[in-house]
Order: structure tokens, then C-alpha cells, then sequence
């Protein structure tokens, strides 16, 4: 059962209609995210991923929705239940709540008490109380009392009776689709979370003190973020907390006995109790249900998206670029274990030192540095900031190392020393990765190199990790894990396709992220370089095995050969946009690399004379930009950082002006390393003199800020910190 959404959705996210149809083609093609992004601008109106992401994801749902659609109808043809009446209302329910409410009366179910009144028959006496019919009810209920039936059929007395065909009126009410729809509003609108201490529970359980806050907790559902939910939730699932999340029951009832309670009466007196049952057996639990579905999904889109930025920000993060670097990862017992790498992160000499150990040991820890900074022209030095971190930065500083003069040069250069934040590099030591391109190293080693790679393109090293692990999420374990990984998958390709991959110097975990290439091609990719040698030139891509033509349109354009055959392989001109380069070259009468090189020539170029039926002036402009800076990375340059002269929580205090890195961002504010260990948290509300909404509006992952101290609690291993009042 296939429906074109495309009008709907287009109305929906505001966008012509024929764009939302052309970028659904593109995806049923195979096409991906960044390659239509990219390079089908003219068929989608130069949207960017965010909007095409949207087009996605809401086709997704509303698929999901006809799929949904078609079970119920199949269900409801095979049970002989379809009129045509119901047969128009399951098309026309909008959603799914919709839907499952048109479908609610006629779902197959276990035995209610609804259904035994019934078989007592009971109906024609619930009609009575339903319709509120005037007279003495209980004269009538006289007429179902059956005291001597069976089991079954037994209704002893009149209060029997009466209780049964409340029972079947709570079930009418509970079904009913306008009351859903009704209360389902109510919900929205006063429903409240509370949480409370589970029973058995006590404050002083260790278990318990992190859920302190939600001891006595109620908050309006649409103030709620995601992190506190998530919170809320997580002590919920583990036992510490009982919750619900729903309006008062008075509100409820009266909004029900408003709607249908129309006489004064003795049938009527009945129904308000039967809407009053409706309300707490039935209706409140089954919406509850609902609306904590839809909060926990609300909190994840939330805590996703979160986890996502911040990824994006550290992949990104700006590169020292291709220059040897002397790694280390600190360590106080084991000592610090160093590796040098060369210009395209070849590990070069390995060693272990020990400069905080004594004397003696940091002398020959001196002497270690001093030599191999004398042997290789290294550009930095770069140190974990994990355990002793701080302590071997101070010792390096110290040093005050300078490297051998490069051949230009007739001077030693200083060397920078760099803190690089180590999340996830435990990780990358012991896995698969790890494993095959250091199958001798000890673990530790795999990890100076891994901290060493990270200062030096923290894009291609990063993706060798899972995104999990680099920690910069918040209750990234409660969340759906299937759209976390989705989510974060999507960053990593984004990012990857944004910068480019060299095809001869990518790893294979960097090549699979590439848009159409996936572990199989990328290991091909890396088998053929092996074999045959560098490639050079895109064409090559071809022969790869298990690469074919879908897979090459939309990986060329992501993937560069510099220095290779073809000089338009450097960049991101995608290789069907050759010809068309070759023809902009002839019209000034020069040659590609001439066109490439020349802004002059560039200059005369009047690219409104190549507007063709397949190319507009929106991918003519892109091409243009690339020509004149092929393979440009977009990161930003790389600049040093260091902390100030604090080592330990103990050697902070209140008013000190700090310079930090931003660590983690999340909904309620921003956690920044300054140099001690343990992360300090800009709450949300000091992050600037002004209301701050999202703090993702003022900082971002990897930033660097000045912060001033607020408090150190040490009891609870907090550091709080403000930004108001500082520039940044």
C-alpha cells in the first residue's frame, strides 16, 4: 500500500511541493544525504542536509502510519467488521493515535469485565444509563437479576447488575474517540510530572542519592527537558522513583461529566460513577501510557540531537595538520608512554618514561624528550588529559623544547605542547582497528598514538572510534539506541563528507564513512592500494571490487587524489561536472590547471552561458568556489591552548578567572575542563549576561572560554562555574 505523501508533507515543512517529490525520488535512487545536498541542488532547491533529513524521516513516519493503516484494515476485512463508514474513518485518522482510536472498539481482546457483563446481558441496562432514560433504575435493574443462573450468567442482585453495566458504559466511554481525543488535549495541556520516593525505598540507600532531586518532584509537562525527563524516567526503571505523568482526576472527571452527563437523574447519578471508573481504570492509565511514549521520544529527539552537536563540533575541531608529533599518554605508576609519528601519522619510535617518579627518573625522562625531539622534526607535543596529565604537561613545559630548524630555516622552532582530550582512546586500544594496525603494541601504546593522531586530524582518528564512547552526550545509554546510532552515524558521514577523504591515505574505518562506501568497498579500496599503489585518478575507482557505478556517484566527489593524473580529482567538482569544467576552460581559450590557478581568468568567466537543463547557477557557483580553492577544508585553523597554573580542585577558589575547554554541552548548560581533573558545569543560567534558551546558542564543544569560579563543593565532587560577565 503506497501513498504519495509529498503534498502533505510539503505543507508541513513549508516547502514546494515539487522539491519534497524530487528529494524523495533521489532517496528511493539510493542517493544519500550528502550527495544530494551536494550536488542535486537544482532539483531541490539548494536544500541543505538538515531540510532533506526532514523530507526523510517524516516519509519514514507517515509509512509507518500506512503500514499501521493497512494491518488494521487487513484485521478488520478478515473478522467481517469493515463497513464503509469505518472503512473512511481508518483512512482519514491523520495519525497514529487517531488510528488506534478508530480501531480501539473493534481490537480483538481478552475478556473485560465489559465483556462478562454483556455475556450476563447487561447491554440493554448500560443503554439505559448511557442515555441517562428517566424512571426508577433500579425497578428496571430488577429485570436482569439472576440469582440462580449458571456461573456465568449469575447476577445475584440489583447493585450486581448495576455495577455490570457500569462496567460495559466505562468501556463505551473509554472507546469513545471524541472523549480520547478530548482528554488526550487535557493531557497536553495539565498533565503533570510527579515523582516520589518508591516505597521501600529510603533517602540514605546509596542507589538513591543521584535521583535526590526527584524525592519530591512535579513539574508542568510542557516545561519539562529532556534531561530532566530522562532523569526522571532512569530512577523510575531502576526502582528508585514511582511516577506518573497526568492531569489531576478531578480535572479529567469533570471534563467528562461536562460532555455527557445531561440529566438529573438516577441514570444519570450512575453514569457520573461509571465516567468517574472510566477515567482511573481505563482511560487514565491507557493515555498515561501514551504520553509517556511520547515524552520519552521527545526526550531522546532532544537528547540526540544534543549528543550529535556536540560530535559534529569535535569532529570538526580544527587540525595541526600533517606535521611529525611526539605523543604521550601520562601515567603516575606505569609511567608515561611516548610515540612519536610522522607527517601522515606513521608511528616512528616508541618509549616509556617516568617523570613523575623521582629524581633520577625524571632527569632520564628530560633526556628521553630532549633526543627525540633533536631526532625528529617534531611540531608539538601532545598529552592525554587523563591520569598525571597535568603533571607531565608542567614537566614538559618546563623543558621548553625546541626542534632541529627544517631546511628553510635557521633556527630550532619551539615545540608546542597540546592537551588533548583522550575520551574513547582506551576504547580504540583494544579493538579491531587497534589490533590490525598494531598487532605487536601493547594497549597503552596504541593509545599515545591514538592521542597523538587526535591533535593532529581528529576527524580521521575519531571515527575509528564508536561515538558512544567519546562522552559527550547526556543519558546517551536511555536513549533509543537504534536512532542514537543512526543519528550519530549520520554526523560522522556529514562530517567526512564535508572535509573530504585523500583515497590514498584514508584509513578504511575513514573510507566507510564516506557516502556509498561501506566495509566491504573500503577494504577493497585499501587491498587495491596495497597491490597496485596509489591511485591517481578517480576513474580508478571503477575497478575496485564490489564498487559500482550507484556506489561511484556518490563517493567520487567525497574522495580526492592530489597530485594525481587528473588535477580536478584534488577537489570536490564531482567527475560528471568534468566536461562541463573542460568547456568553462576552452571558452577562455586555456587549459584546467591554467583556469584552476588564475583568478584573472577566473574572473572572466561568465558562468550564466553554462545554465543547462541538469545544471543551474546554484551548482555552477560551487563549482567556480572550488576551482578556486580545490579541496579547501573547511575546519578552522588550529590554535594552542594551555591551562592556568591549577592542577587539583583544591587549588581553585571563588572569583578566579579561568581559561577552559568546553567538554560537553548539554540541556541545561556546559561542562568545561579547566585543568584539574574534574569538569566544571556553566549552568545553564550563567553562560551569558542575557536569557539563554539552548546553551548550544552560546557554546559548543571544543571551545575555548574564560569562566570564573563560582563554588567548589568537594563533598559532591562539583565545580561550578559562570561565563556572565566575561568575554569569551
Amino acid at each position: 500500500m503506497t501513498t504519495d505523501h509529498s503534498q502533505r508533507m510539503a505543507q508541513e515543512l513549508s516547502l514546494p511541493p515539487n522539491r519534497v517529490r524530487a528529494v524523495l525520488d533521489l532517496l528511493e535512487q539510493g542517493a544519500t544525504i550528502p550527495f544530494i545536498a551536494r550536488y542535486r541542488k537544482e532539483a531541490t532547491g539548494s536544500m541543505d542536509e538538515v531540510a532533506v533529513m526532514a523530507i526523510r524521516d517524516r516519509h519514514e513516519q507517515l509509512q509507518e502510519l500506512d503500514k499501521r493503516r493497512h494491518a488494521i484494515l487487513k484485521s478488520l476485512e478478515e473478522r467481517d467488521l469493515l463497513s464503509d463508514e469505518l472503512r473512511r474513518a481508518v483512512h482519514a485518522a491523520p495519525d497514529l493515535a487517531a488510528l488506534e482510536d478508530v480501531y480501539l472498539p473493534h481490537r480483538p481482546k481478552r475478556r473485560t469485565r465489559a465483556t462478562m457483563a454483556r455475556e450476563r446481558g447487561l447491554e440493554p441496562l448500560a443503554r439505559c444509563i448511557f442515555q441517562q432514560e428517566n424512571g426508577d433504575l433500579r425497578q428496571k435493574a430488577k429485570e436482569y437479576v439472576r440469582p440462580e443462573a449458571d456461573k456465568d450468567q449469575r447476577v445475584p442482585d440489583v447493585d450486581a447488575a448495576l455495577a455490570g453495566a457500569r462496567d460495559i458504559v466505562a468501556e463505551w466511554v473509554s472507546e469513545d474517540v471524541r472523549v480520547r481525543k478530548a482528554l488526550r488535549t487535557l493531557f497536553q495541556k495539565r498533565a503533570r510530572l510527579r515523582t516520589a520516593l518508591a516505597r521501600g525505598k529510603s533517602e540514605t540507600d546509596t542507589e538513591c542519592a543521584k535521583f535526590r532531586d526527584y524525592f519530591e518532584y512535579e513539574e508542568p509537562l510542557p516545561r519539562i527537558p529532556s534531561h530532566r525527563a530522562l532523569a526522571a524516567l532512569r530512577g523510575e526503571a531502576e526502582g528508585v522513583l514511582s511516577l506518573s505523568l497526568r492531569p489531576r482526576d478531578q480535572e479529567a472527571v469533570d471534563l467528562l461529566q461536562r460532555g455527557m452527563v445531561k440529566k438529573r437523574n438516577s441514570a444519570a447519578q450512575e453514569l457520573q460513577t461509571a465516567l468517574t471508573d472510566a477515567w482511573k481504570r481505563l482511560l487514565a492509565p491507557s493515555l498515561e501510557n501514551e504520553l509517556r511514549k511520547q515524552l520519552k521520544e521527545r526526550a531522546d529527539q532532544q537528547a540526540i540531537a544534543v549528543f550529535a552537536a556536540n560530535l559534529r563540533e569535535l569532529l570538526l575541531a580544527a587540525p595541526l595538520g600533517p606535521h611529525p608529533v611526539l605523543a604521550l599518554d601520562p601515567g603516575f605508576r606505569t609511567g608515561a608512554k611516548v610515540a612519536v609519528l610522522g607527517a601522515q601519522g606513521a608511528l616512528l619510535e616508541h618509549t616509556t618514561i617516568y617523570p613523575t617518579k623521582g629524581r633520577e627518573d625524571a632527569r632520564r625522562a628530560a633526556e628521553t624528550l630532549r633526543s627525540l625531539v633533536r631526532k625528529y622534526p617534531v611540531r608539538a607535543v601532545a598529552i592525554g588529559n587523563g591520569t598525571a596529565s597535568r603533571e607531565t604537561e608542567s614537566f614538559v613545559r618546563g623543558l621548553d623544547l625546541h626542534a632541529r630548524p627544517r631546511a628553510d630555516a635557521d633556527t630550532p622552532r619551539p615545540v608546542e605542547v597540546v592537551m588533548v582530550n583522550e575520551a574513547g582512546a582506551s576504547v580504540y586500544s583494544a579493538s579491531e582497528t587497534a589490533r590490525r594496525e598494531f598487532p605487536n603494541l601493547d594497549l597503552t601504546v596504541r593509545g599515545a598514538v591514538s592521542i597523538g593522531r587526535r591533535l593532529m586530524d581528529p576527524l580521521a582518528e575519531l571515527v575509528k572510534i564508536d561515538p558512544k564512547s567519546i562522552g559527550v552526550g547526556q543519558y546517551q545509554h536511555d536513549v533509543d539506541q537504534a536512532a542514537l546510532r543512526r543519528a550519530l552515524d549520520e554526523v560522522v558521514q556529514s562530517c567526512v563528507s564535508a572535509v573530504g577523504v585523500d583515497l590514498n591515505t584514508a584509513s578504511p574505518e575513514l573510507l566507510q564513512a564516506v557516502p556509498g562506501i561501506g566495509p566491504k568497498v573500503a577494504a577493497a579500496i585499501v587491498a587495491r592500494r596495497e597491490q597496485e599503489g596509489p591511485f591517481t585518478t578517480r576513474r580508478q575507482l571503477r575497478k575496485v571490487k564490489g564498487l559500482g557505478p550507484k556506489a561511484f556517484e556518490q563517493s567520487a566527489g567525497f574522495l580526492r587524489v592530489r597530485g594525481g593524473i587528473e588535477p580536478l580529482d584534488a577537489g570536490a567538482v564531482h567527475p560528471e561536472r568534468y566536461a562541463l569544467v573542460r568547456r568553462m576552460a576552452q571558452s577562455l581559450d586555456c587549459s584546467v590547471e591554467q583556469l584552476m590557478n588564475s583568478d584573472e581568468q577566473r574572473k572572466k568567466l561568465n558562468i550564466e552561458q553554462f545554465v543547462g537543463d541538469d545544471v543551474g547557477l546554484p551548482t555552477l557557483r560551487d563549482i567556480l568556489a572550488e576551482l578556486e580553492k580545490p579541496g579547501r577544508d573547511p575546519r578552522a585553523r588550529f590554535e594552542a591552548f594551555a591551562f592556568a597554573d591549577v592542577h587539583e580542585p583544591a587549588d581553585l577558589e571563588p572569583g578566579m578567572r579561568l581559561p577552559g575547554i568546553v567538554t560537553n554541552v548539554t540541556a541545561f548548560g556546559a561542562f568545561i575542563d579547566v585543568g584539574v581533573h574534574q569538569d566544571g558545569l556553566v549552568h545553564v543560567s550563567q553562560l551569558a549576561d542575557r536569557f539563554v534558551r539552548d546553551p548550544a546558542e552560546v557554546v559548543r564543544a571544543g571551545q575555548q572560554v574564560e569562566v570564573r569560579v563560582l563554588e567548589v563543593d568537594p563533598a559532591r565532587k562539583r565545580i561550578s562555574l559562570s561565563m556572565k560577565g566575561l568575554d569569551s
